[in-house]
Order: structure tokens, then C-alpha cells, then sequence
């Protein structure tokens, strides 16, 4: 099997550990540092994020450059690049610590809030998060570099170990008594351990050389230029997911900020449902757009992919409407009171809506995914891009207002309607400026599915009606569920060749046998 093959698989792999084990993990963090230590710890850790996009998305361009000077087979410019790329991270490390060490003394008047003792262990993750990203993003060089030279199965590898490692760690020292201040080291720790080893893996065993041959401001320029969109869109990334827990510190209690982490983590292990399926497909959809295929072809393409997508999403997102509240009162819940370390069922109906609303606002832009690969193909990621920034950041002031009354609600309530306004405009460029048939993308992507998807919520609301409260019982209802949705989409939604993709495995599993 290739790199390329095993790194994929991997990457699969490592999707899955990701959400199953952070499902997992959250309500052990939460009941042994408690709602409010885990709601500093998520602000911060949306500061240190904001910090994090001093990167100027160089990581993705190491790739890039390395790539190319490896096919054309040029080693010069390969050491040239990677140690003027290395200059470049020294002087990012050196402002990221300025850059913290200015922040460090704005947290009293930010976190408005907090109490003494909150402000001091937030100053004090802040201080050691800082450090981390400083060794952090040079770091990221050695992961390019092998991503560049495709070999996807070491820096894949390290990435499961590394988080099954840290998994273990974070549970003894939790079990120990350690609490916010423990995670953030335990991070450090495993960070200095991962780029070591990167680091042994690129200069030992792929001989790889940093030696400056010459430095010159118009390749340096060049360097910038390339990363500039991958920076716009890591700041788009940014506004997405962290903006509103800077927005809500600066006015809200750290529990706050704790049900809107949660809640916002709930909504982006939602879509990597669909990315599993989906990217399998886009190699194929870029050489398709490389190729000059035409509109009607792009589309059926990406209607193909929508469709997959969509009987995935569906079904998780008709689970999470019917049977979302309740596994967010069993999963985080169970606090009777203010000074509880567990939420509350007021708090749990709060992280439940956000996570709902984040599902909702992100169904479109994961169903047309093999659109960002087209963009990508012609060269047209920069309207995309600007228009997202634009509505982010429209979004992001909005949730601020909003959050003044509503609290985290507000928030996610001002950039979901960002997002909404961003996907309708992008609809109308896909249809009139890049040829896509987004009305028969739409049409081809309900047919059969959307009534099944109907009648499956419906037989899953009376499924609700199912007596109990406690983990059994939302088992027997969300495989109830999951038995109804499987054999109605099978049998009345799925199209052939859907049919194949979701039988072939299983048949092929028990010829085996």
C-alpha cells in the first residue's frame, strides 16, 4: 500500500480517535476542574489561537515549496527555502512573545468577570500556552517537510500516539489532582516530545538540510505571497470558532465560556461525518476542474458527493435534534446548582441549541465541499475568502451585541447568520461565475432522500416517547433510530451505485468469513 493510501487511512483513523476520545474526555475534565476552570481554559485557549495566526499559514506553504523542489529535483533551493522559512519562524516566535507579553498585561482589564483567583490561573496558562506556541510553530517546519516529501505515515503516526498518549496522561493526572493549570503543561510536554521526534525523523532519516545560499526580500515576498490566502483563510477559521469566546470573556463568566466551548465542539465533530467520505472523492474532483470539465459535468460530480454526505449528515443531525438534549444532560449534566462542578439542565439546553444551531448553519458548506476543490483548481479561492472574512468578522460583531442579553446563545446566534448570508451569496457565484447548476445540485440532492429523512424524524419523535431518562434508555432509542433511518434511506433513498458503496464492505466482510 502507498504512502499516500496509508497516510489516508490514518488520517481516518485519527478523525475517529479525535471525536471519539474528546466525547469521551470532556466530561472527565469537566467534573474534575470543574465548569468554570474549563471555561478559562477554552478562553484562553482562544487567545492563544488568535496569537497562533502569526503562523501566516507558512506550514501549508512548506509543503508546497518543498514539494516542487523535490520533483524538480533542485536540493539548493530546498535548503535555501527551508532555512529562510526557519529565519521567518524565529522571528514569528519572537513576536509571539512580544505579542504575549503585552497581552499578559491587558488579562485583568479583558476577563471583566473573572475573580483574583480566576485571573491568576488564567495569567499563569497563559504565560506557559505562550511558551508552548513559541516552540510550537517552528516546529510545524519538520511536519511539512514530510508532508512534502509524502511521507504521510510518520507524521500520522506520531499524531495517533501522541494524542492516545495524552489521553492517558491528562486521565492519571486528573485522577491525581491536577487540574486546568496540569492540561495546559501536559500539552507543553507532549508538544516538545512530538517535534523532537519529527525533528530526529527529517534530519536523521531524510537527511534534510536548512543552508541559506542566498536571502533576498523578493523571495521572501514570494514566500508571503503564496501564504497570504492560506492566512486569510486561517483568520476566516479563526472568526469561525474563537471569536466568540474572546467576545464572551471580555463580558461573561468563565461557565459561559465553558457551554459555549463545549457547544462549539459538539458542532465541528459534525462535520468531520462528512469529511471522511467526502475527501475521498476531491483528488478526483480537482483533476476534474484541471481538465477544464464542463458546468453540467462538475455538477454531477458534485451532486454524487452531496448525496453521500447528505444521508450521513442527516442522520446525525435528525439524532441531535430528537435525542440531542438528552446525551448533553447525560454526557456534561447532572449539576443541581450554581457552585456545581457539572452543568445544569438550563446550561445543557444552552450548549444543546448551540451546537444545533452550528449544525444547521453548517450542513450547506459541508454538502458542497467539492466546491472549495473547484475554486482551488481555477484560482478563484480569493473571493471566497474576502467574503468570508467581510461576514465573519460582520458576524462576529453582531454575536457581540447580541451576546450582551443573551449570553452564549447570542453569540453563536450573530455568526451563524454570517455564515448563512456567506453560503446564499456563494450559491449564487457557484451558479453564475463558476458554471455549476446549483439548482439541479439542489433538486438531484432531495430526490428520494429528503422525504425518507421526513419519515424517519417523524417514527424517531415518537421514538422519544420511550420511558426513561438515563444512558440505556437513550441507547435503545438512538439504535431505534438509527435501525429506522439505516433500513428506510437503504430501501427507499439510496440511488444504486449508494447502495454499493455502503453494501460492498459488508458483503465483502462476509465472504470472509
Amino acid at each position: 500500500m502507498s504512502q499516500l493510501k496509508k497516510g489516508a487511512l490514518l488520517t481516518y483513523l485519527k478523525i475517529v480517535l479525535t471525536n471519539v476520545i474528546g466525547i469521551m474526555m470532556t466530561p472527565f475534565i469537566v467534573s474534575n476542574i470543574g465548569k468554570d476552570e474549563y471555561g478559562i481554559f477554552n478562553a484562553i485557549g482562544a487567545l492563544i489561537g488568535t496569537i497562533a495566526l502569526l503562523d501566516f499559514g507558512l506550514t501549508n506553504t512548506v509543503v508546497r515549496f518543498v514539494a516542487k523542489y523535490k520533483a524538480e529535483n533542485d536540493k539548493e533551493g530546498e535548503e535555501n527555502f527551508l532555512a529562510t522559512v526557519r529565519l521567518l519562524y524565529f522571528v514569528i516566535s519572537f513576536l509571539v512573545i512580544l505579542l504575549g507579553i503585552v497581552f499578559y498585561f491587558f488579562i485583568d482589564s479583558y476577563f471583566t468577570k473573572f475573580s483574583p483567583k480566576e485571573l491568576e490561573i488564567a495569567k499563569i496558562m497563559f504565560v506557559i500556552l505562550i511558551f508552548n506556541l513559541a516552540i510550537q510553530l517552528p516546529g510545524m517546519i519538520f511536519t511539512g517537510i514530510c508532508k512534502g516529501y509524502e511521507k504521510f505515515v510518520f507524521p500520522e503516526s506520531v499524531g495517533i500516539i501522541r494524542y492516545l498518549l495524552r489521553a492517558i496522561t491528562v486521565v492519571a493526572v486528573l485522577l491525581l489532582g491536577g487540574k486546568a493549570i496540569a492540561l495546559v503543561i501536559v500539552d507543553t510536554i507532549f508538544n516538545i516530545f512530538t517535534i523532537s521526534v519529527s525533528a530526529y525523523y527529517v534530519l536523521v532519516k531524510l537527511k534534510v538540510r536548512f543552508k541559506l545560499h542566498t536571502l533576498s526580500k523578493s523571495y521572501i515576498m514570494q514566500i508571503f505571497k503564496y501564504s497570504s490566502w492560506i492566512f486569510i483563510f486561517s483568520l476566516v477559521g479563526m472568526l469561525q470558532w474563537k471569536s466568540g469566546s474572546w467576545i464572551l470573556g471580555s463580558m461573561s463568566l468563565p461557565k459561559v465560556l465553558g457551554i459555549y466551548g463545549i457547544g462549539i465542539a459538539l458542532g465541528t465533530y459534525y462535520g468531520t461525518f462528512s469529511t471522511a467520505i467526502s475527501s475521498v472523492f476531491l483528488p478526483r474532483a480537482t483533476q476534474m476542474s484541471v481538465n477544464n470539465a464542463s458546468g453540467e459535468e462538475l455538477t454531477s460530480m458534485m451532486i454524487k458527493l452531496g448525496r453521500l454526505s447528505f444521508i450521513i449528515l442527516m442522520y446525525v443531525l435528525g439524532a441531535f435534534i430528537l435525542y440531542g438534549e438528552q446525551f448533553v444532560n447525560l454526557w456534561v449534566g447532572g449539576g443541581t446548582e450554581e457552585g456545581d462542578v457539572r452543568y445544569t439542565a438550563g446550561e445543557c439546553r444552552e450548549i444543546y441549541i448551540i451546537a444545533l444551531m452550528i449544525m444547521i448553519a453548517y450542513t450547506i458548506p459541508l454538502l458542497q465541499a467539492f466546491g472549495n476543490s473547484i475554486l482551488e483548481a481555477k484560482n478563484k479561492l480569493s473571493f471566497k475568502a474576502i467574503l468570508y472574512l467581510v461576514f465573519m468578522i460582520l458576524g462576529a460583531t453582531a454575536g457581540g451585541i447580541f451576546a450582551i442579553k443573551h449570553g452564549a446563545v447570542g453569540m453563536i446566534t450573530g455568526l451563524v447568520i454570517g455564515w448563512l448570508i456567506v453560503q446564499n451569496v456563494m450559491n449564487f457565484y457557484y451558479h453564475k461565475i463558476i458554471g455549476l447548476n446549483i439548482f439541479r445540485f439542489f433538486k438531484e440532492l432531495l430526490h428520494k432522500t429528503f422525504i425518507v429523512v421526513c419519515i424517519a424524524i417523524l417514527i424517531g419523535y415518537f421514538i422519544t416517547y420511550l420511558p426513561g431518562d438515563g444512558w440505556i434508555n437513550f441507547l435503545l432509542k438512538g439504535s431505534s433510530y438509527t435501525v429506522t433511518f439505516g433500513v428506510l434511506m437503504y430501501f427507499l433513498g439510496m440511488l444504486d451505485y449508494e447502495k454499493e458503496l455502503f453494501s460492498k464492505p459488508i458483503v465483502s466482510v462476509l465472504k470472509k468469513k
